[in-house]
């Protein structure tokens, strides 16, 4: 009876893998979306990270290439996710008595078109903005790639949901 239910189990698993409609990282597709295409995201904020640009699009594409079966294409996809960078902002949070800051924020936001040409209902423009906190104790140049590394993959886990997981 175990070996049954266990061969049941694996048999409705690779069903739905295999259908397109759910994948196990909470993905929803339309089985029509064979393809994605993430453009470049130019980084148009007040203050210039030099790799925020490219670190993001990758990660991005890397998202997409990693927890779906979407191909990655350079044009026309089924979905298409261009944008900017438009804030990467350092600014003190928490003042003392003394009137010294304690500590600081680094705020990254992106702006994100996304467009599904099989679910237009789904399609969006809007902006994700995601902070880290830091000592103000520290230097931001010391402290910067790590907090960049979180807040990214913070605004892509935001992306990503937004776009094929429907939350």
């Amino acid at each position: 009876m175990n070996k049954k239910l266990i061969f049941l189990v694996i048999i409705i698993s690779v069903s739905f893998s295999q259908c397109g409609i759910y994948s196990f990282s909470g993905a929803s597709l339309d089985p029509k979306d064979k393809t994605v295409n993430v453009k470049f995201f130019p980084n148009r904020a007040a203050i210039i990270n030099p790799n925020l640009s490219q670190l993001f699009t990758e990660k991005l594409k890397d998202r997409f290439a990693s927890q779906t079966k979407l191909e990655l294409v350079d044009f026309n996809g089924d979905l298409t996710f261009e944008g900017e960078i438009i804030g990467y902002d350092t600014k003190p949070i928490a003042i003392t008595k003394d009137e010294q800051a304690e500590q600081n924020r680094l705020t990254i936001t992106v702006h994100v078109k996304y467009t599904s040409i099989n679910n237009s209902k789904f399609n969006f423009d809007t902006s994700f903005s995601r902070y880290s906190d830091y000592l103000s104790t520290e230097l931001l140049t010391d402290v910067e790639d790590a907090l960049s590394e979180e807040i990214m993959n913070e605004l892509i886990d935001d992306i990503f949901n937004k776009s094929v997981v429907n939350w």
